[in-house]
């Protein structure tokens, strides 16, 4: 899986963690609900349900927040209609973003997603215009912790069904495909792992390098924008940023 690192994307957001938080507490609640009124509110019965806990959790969400999001979503979603989606575009320097979407309004989000392409020199695309570029796939992040043995945690993701495992200083970032995400998800809470992040997402096949600063520095407004708008839950892209900004 050349080319993509989902640590470095956390090492990136790192610096802004706290200040978010609370927004993605709340960007988190919508996915609960659209998970909710897909399969119920039992997440024992529903694995979409408990893989968005699984993420709340990846993310610091308390349990009591967790709940009670499930019980806001059962009760009532006769009143809010959440729809999910994706948007492409390019941003500056050629730099392929998908943006994935949870809103109860398509019209404002659009426009809002629209001016922030446009503001920050970038362009959205059709459906389709970037995503050939990356490989959805299910991510699981295990912060590399002191007497970790590379080989064991190796095997008992490749054991648990993982298709790859990258090996850092820092982490382990292992790769699933889509359909395989929970069993492997499961398998390694079973065997005592914690998450930094564990999802699916779409990951580039390759990164390009942004040698311009100005350019580099457009192209960190448009994403930052992005990650700050209420409706846009994930923000996927191919840039390759530099190690500073990737520790801020």
């Amino acid at each position: 899986m050349s080319g993509h690192s989902k640590w470095a994307n956390i090492k990136h957001k790192k610096g802004k963690a706290d200040a978010a938080r609370g927004a993605t507490f709340t960007k988190i609640g919508r996915e609960i609900a659209i998970a909710v009124k897909e399969g119920g509110s039992d997440p024992t019965q529903n694995n979409k349900l408990r893989d968005v806990i699984a993420k709340a959790r990846s993310n610091n969400m308390p349990n009591d927040n967790i709940e009670r999001s499930i019980k806001k979503a059962a009760g009532e979603l006769g009143n809010v209609t959440y729809e999910e989606f994706i948007y492409e575009g390019y941003a500056p320097g050629g730099i392929a973003v998908i943006a994935s979407v949870v809103t109860d309004n398509r019209n404002r989000t659009a426009s809002d997603v629209r001016h922030i392409f446009d503001k920050n020199g970038g362009s959205l695309g059709q459906s389709g215009s970037v995503g050939y570029m990356f490989d959805y796939k299910g991510v699981i992040v295990v912060e590399r912790e002191a007497g970790m043995d590379e080989d064991e945690v190796m095997m008992n993701a490749l054991d648990a069904g993982a298709e790859d495992v990258d090996i850092s200083d820092e982490a382990f970032e292992i790769i699933t495909a889509p359909n395989d995400f929970s069993a492997v998800r499961e398998a390694l809470e079973g065997k005592g792992y914690s998450f930094l992040s564990a999802e699916r997402g779409y990951l580039p096949q390759m990164t390009n390098a942004i040698p311009d600063e100005e350019v580099l520095a457009k192209v960190l407004k448009l994403l930052d924008m992005l990650e700050e708008n209420d409706d846009i839950v994930e923000v996927y892209h191919n840039a390759e940023l530099p190690e500073e900004e990737e520790e801020d």
